[in-house]
C-alpha cells in the first residue's frame, strides 16, 4: 500500500508540479505558452483526484504564474492560447494583448525604481561611513585638545526612520511592501495571505513565502 503523499505548501512546488504534469502547457524556463481561457476548470478537473494541491492553492499558483514577466511576454495579438495538453486553442485579441504589455511596462518600471533606490541609499550609506571616518580621525593634537575640555566625538551618521510595520489592515492583497530577503529590502506586493505565511511577488515574477515579521510598508504606501 503506498503511502500518502504530502500536499503542496507553495505555488512554487505547484508550477514544478504542473511543468512535469503538463509540459505541453506549462514551463518553468524559457518561452512561456499563452494559456487557455477558463483553464482553471480544466486544471481542477484533471486534478480532482490529486489530494495534494487544493483549489485554494491552485488558483493562487495560476495567477502567480500569469503575471510573471515571462508569461507577459508570451501574451502577443494573434498567438495561440493552448489547453492543458498543448492544443491550440482560441487566438489572442488585441485588448487581451496590450493589457499584457501595460502590465509588463509598469512591473518593469516598479523594478528600475526599487533598484535606483536601493543604489541611492548604497551610495548615501557610503558617504556617511567616510563623514565618520574623518571625523575620528582627526589629528593627535586636535584630540588632546579637545580632550581636555571634555568634548566627546559624536556619529556623523543621520538617524534614520524605519519603515513602519504591516498591521492587520496591510496584510491583504494588492499590499505594496518591502521584503528583506538578503542584504537590501526588495519591493513586492502581496498575492495571498494563508495560514502558514504571506505569499509576495517580487518585481522579478518570483513568488515567495514569507513572516510578516519580514515586511515593511513600501515608501509610496507611506507618503
Amino acid at each position: 500500500m503506498e503511502e500518502a503523499q504530502q500536499k503542496f505548501s507553495n505555488s512554487k512546488e505547484v508550477i514544478a508540479y504542473l511543468a512535469d504534469k503538463f509540459p505541453n502547457c506549462f514551463s518553468l524556463k524559457g518561452d512561456a505558452k499563452p494559456l487557455k481561457i477558463g483553464i482553471f476548470q480544466e486544471l481542477a478537473s484533471r486534478l480532482e483526484e490529486d489530494e495534494r494541491v487544493s483549489k485554494t492553492l491552485l488558483r493562487s499558483t495560476l495567477r502567480h504564474y500569469t503575471n510573471s514577466w515571462r508569461y507577459l511576454y508570451s501574451i502577443k495579438e494573434g498567438a495561440y492560447r493552448v489547453d492543458l495538453d498543448g492544443n491550440q486553442d482560441a487566438q489572442i485579441e488585441k485588448e487581451h494583448a496590450e493589457h499584457a504589455r501595460q502590465q509588463l511596462d509598469e512591473s518593469k518600471e516598479k523594478a528600475a525604481q526599487q533598484r535606483k533606490a536601493q543604489n541611492n541609499g548604497a551610495s548615501q550609506k557610503q558617504n556617511n561611513r567616510q563623514k565618520e571616518k574623518t571625523s575620528t580621525t582627526s589629528s593627535p593634537a586636535k584630540r588632546n585638545v579637545e580632550g581636555k575640555k571634555g568634548t566627546k566625538f559624536k556619529s556623523s551618521r543621520p538617524t534614520k526612520t524605519p519603515p513602519p510595520k504591516l498591521t492587520e489592515n496591510d496584510l491583504h492583497a494588492g499590499t505594496e511592501v518591502t521584503v528583506k530577503l538578503g542584504k537590501a529590502p526588495m519591493h513586492a506586493v502581496i498575492t495571498e495571505v494563508a495560514k502558514d505565511g504571506i505569499h509576495v511577488q517580487l518585481d522579478s515574477g518570483m513568488v515567495v513565502k514569507v513572516t510578516s515579521e519580514t515586511l515593511r510598508l513600501a515608501s509610496s504606501k507611506r507618503s
